[in-house]
């Protein structure tokens, strides 16, 4: 049986430059506090392993996913001058994924099809 789910999730991971992860980490509460007004974002939240951080965050379909970037733009902005992206992980069905991998793109994340689950 395959799933009727439509939801998003992305994981990025980064790795926080030398001295500046309480400056990330102050840049990761405005990133949260910019999301809480997405009417598309699930959950959102970043959690941290020294000077890796990972950002947790799931949104109903593509759509929530790109008005987020869109959203967010001038904070990855500030993020990319202090952290590098190391792995991207984009989880969806592929109908879903398919309209993320032009604008995602360049970030070069691996996608996860999903084939079976539920969604309460």
């Amino acid at each position: 049986m395959a799933t009727q789910d439509t939801c998003c999730t992305l994981g990025p991971y980064f790795k926080i430059h030398a001295g500046k992860v309480d400056e990330f980490k102050k840049l990761a509460e405005q990133f949260v506090s910019t999301s809480q007004t997405e009417s598309k974002c699930l959950y959102y939240g970043f959690c941290f392993d020294g000077d890796i951080a990972y950002c947790r965050e799931g949104y109903t379909d593509a759509e929530g996913v790109l008005a987020h970037l869109g959203n967010v733009d001038s904070l990855l902005k500030e993020a990319f001058k202090i952290a590098d992206i190391t792995k991207l992980e984009v989880h969806g069905p592929q109908a879903q994924l398919d309209k993320l991998k032009e604008p995602l793109g360049p970030l070069n994340p691996q996608y996860f099809v999903l084939e079976y689950g539920i969604r309460n």
